[in-house]
């Protein structure tokens, strides 16, 4: 399979330039496409203006009423949904993506409603998620932590969980959901990008002070044993109960009234029906491979996405102290177009020291 091409030259010139994190990435022209992003920008210019936006909000509150704000970040199709509705049902405000969504307003040149957190004394702990992907360049490449700090929301406010599923089902998931709105290629190279930003997230976090966890959405094989170490690890565990991950109300959409989930205003071109089915419960659901190649998987292993899957979940299972099973694709079938899948190397569950 061919190298793809961006606008800052090959994919692995780019992936070479995320993993050093260069400033060049901050200023390099990302182009409209004339329906997701309407004129020519930069990077730094959309993370200032949203900023700026939101800055105006927060330079009203005083830094000791900021609630705690456990954020997941991670590309789009790693189960972070689900997670958020998880909180939501625990009685924490959960909030959908509402950095990406002020993103979306500016790209499209739409008006602007700036997030507001409730006061610290109303509530203390909120959570919000904030995925990568997969439309454009910007989605993938936007650090949202990055625009909540500099906005002016306290750094030591600020849990970061970094959220991650095994790469070959989430591309695939990717394909299913977006394929009639992007191209393959394009899907496949923003996939690789997003996936990538999470060195760039990471180490923004690590360079301000801000806490981090990493929880792989494997660890929902367990549910309820995954969902109580993670609330144990956020300081949460006198939120949690077993009817936070079971007793969902039978919602069938994210979207629906019955959804625990708080949503932001964003263009109407981003809607997509359907693609935040829920499962009822808090649940890992098995998926195929779809169309998922062998040509996708080495694409995958040569930029080093699997291996950032790896190391994500090795760090879930030794901070969260559990043991993730199965960790790997070992146990599914080819999908069409694929002689063979990769096993995780190990071959065997990843578990906690």
């Amino acid at each position: 399979m061919s190298v793809l091409t961006t606008r800052f030259g090959d994919l692995n010139r780019l992936a070479e330039l995320m993993r050093r994190d260069d400033a060049s990435l901050l200023t390099s022209w990302l182009e409209p496409d004339g329906k997701y992003q309407l004129r020519r920008t930069r990077l730094d210019k959309v993370t200032n203006g949203i900023a700026g936006s939101l800055a105006e909000v927060f330079r009203r509150i005083p830094s000791e009423e900021f609630p705690m704000l456990h954020y997941g970040w991670g590309r789009c199709r790693v189960g972070s949904t689900a997670l958020a509705n998880l909180f939501g049902v625990a009685g924490l405000p959960a909030y959908f993506q509402p950095v990406k969504a002020a993103m979306r307003n500016f790209l499209t040149d739409c008006p602007q409603t700036p997030w507001v957190p409730p006061s610290a004394a109303d509530q203390p702990h909120l959570f919000s998620k904030e995925v990568a992907g997969p439309y454009l360049m910007a989605e993938c490449l936007f650090i949202p932590l990055q625009i909540l700090i500099e906005a002016g929301y306290p750094a030591d406010r600020l849990h970061l969980i970094m959220l991650d599923r095994e790469p070959a089902l989430s591309l695939s998931s990717w394909f299913t959901k977006w394929s009639d709105r992007v191209p393959r290629s394009r899907l496949l190279k923003h996939f690789v990008i997003a996936s990538l930003n999470a060195i760039r997230v990471e180490a923004y976090a690590r360079r301000e002070g801000v806490r981090t966890t990493h929880y792989v959405h494997e660890a929902s094989r367990q549910p309820e044993k995954a969902a109580a170490a993670l609330f144990r690890r956020l300081g949460l565990s006198d939120r949690f109960s077993a009817g936070a991950v079971t007793d969902w109300n039978g919602i069938e959409e994210f979207t629906s009234d019955r959804s625990s989930l708080i949503f932001t205003r964003e263009p109407d071109v981003y809607f997509v029906p359907g693609v935040h089915r829920a499962g009822g419960s808090y649940r890992y659901l098995d998926r195929g491979l779809g169309s998922v190649t062998d040509g996708d998987l080495d694409l995958l292993d040569r930029m080093g996405i699997q291996d950032l899957y790896r190391a994500s979940a090795d760090a879930c299972a030794r901070e969260l102290r559990i043991t993730l099973e199965p960790a790997g694709i070992t146990a599914l079938l080819p999908g069409p177009g694929m002689t063979a899948i990769r096993p995780r190397p190990a071959g065997s569950p990843i578990a906690a020291p």
